[in-house]
């Protein structure tokens, strides 16, 4: 599950008590015991850390990403409001937004990025993404093409100030506990994607992997190329599970590379062949990927 803010604000306040008990005068054994619990609760959370310093500047970098979003989000929800009757203008002005708010933060966070099969960026298309770290939220919405709708699990409406500003731009949620919602709400998005000549991204994974292996690839993104015929053009990214790690509050400045591969045809694609379709493009991820961040088995 991944971290929300309330855990978030947990986590700071067990680190302001571990101040305030290993600084008192009369410490007893059970507050030391205390004490050393909370030292490896966060040996996890700041793991592979460079020191309290980089610490600071890595939360300040967070900090200054939220207001920046917070700043982006209340411009474009004005612009949202304007458009609410045209529902799939928003579509297209929440890829603007995408485009200014990651590409500031990305600005902010001060990771190099190398981008290559940029000529394959501007298809009309199912882009897919393998997903290790919060970094390649922030790349997709700089990266991803004008005319893109996002699939997100129905949760994402609670996330502060993104969440709001995705539906307003009529991005499409699926309740993934409910399988029969689930694909009804996949047909729709196919419907939709047809009429409007619109693009659609995804995380073919369904979550983020906290190692930065490569996980299984639902089946979602098949049907939907199934559905609505449009080539699959896989964007590979590299090294953010080390620019911030799932679980982490620690943000370091690793080199990034975004990679387009080629687009894949869907138009002769068959239904009884889907998983098929997910083992090939499955290994052609694999293949482009760094040994790290290769599967451990074939899966």
């Amino acid at each position: 599950m991944e971290t929300s803010g309330a855990s978030h604000l947990l986590r700071y306040r067990k680190l302001e008590n571990f101040f305030s008990a290993s600084t008192s005068e009369d410490i007893g054994a059970p507050l030391k015991v205390a004490a050393k619990e909370e030292v490896g609760r966060w040996a996890d959370v700041f793991k592979d850390d460079d020191g309290w310093v980089s610490i600071m500047i890595s939360w300040l970098k967070i900090i200054t990403c939220l207001m920046t979003m917070m700043v982006t989000t209340i411009i474009w929800a004005l612009i949202m409001l304007v458009l609410i009757p045209w529902p799939y203008e928003r579509v297209r002005q929440g890829n603007v937004y995408g485009h200014v708010t990651g590409r500031l933060m990305m600005w902010i966070l001060g990771n190099p990025v190398t981008i290559e099969g940029l000529e394959f960026a501007n298809e009309r298309a199912i882009y897919i993404s393998n997903h290790a770290s919060p970094v390649d939220v922030c790349l997709i919405m700089w990266l991803t093409p004008t005319g893109t709708v996002g699939i997100a699990k129905k949760e994402i409406i609670w996330y502060p100030f993104f969440g709001q500003l995705y539906v307003l731009a009529n991005h499409l949620r699926i309740d993934r506990s409910n399988p029969t919602a689930a694909i009804n709400s996949m047909k729709e998005a196919a419907r939709a994607v047809v009429k409007n000549k619109l693009s659609l991204i995804i995380f073919p994974e369904g979550t983020r992997s906290r190692s930065g292996r490569l996980l299984p690839f639902k089946k979602g993104f098949i049907h939907l190329a199934l559905q609505t015929r449009l080539p699959i053009v896989p964007m590979v990214l590299t090294g953010t599970h080390r620019a911030w790690t799932k679980g982490s509050l620690h943000v370091r400045a690793t080199p990034l590379a975004v990679k387009y591969l080629p687009p894949i045809k869907t138009d002769g694609w068959v239904a009884d062949k889907i998983d098929d379709y997910v083992k090939l493009v499955h290994d052609l991820y694999a293949q482009h990927l760094p040994e790290s961040q290769r599967p451990l088995v074939n899966t």
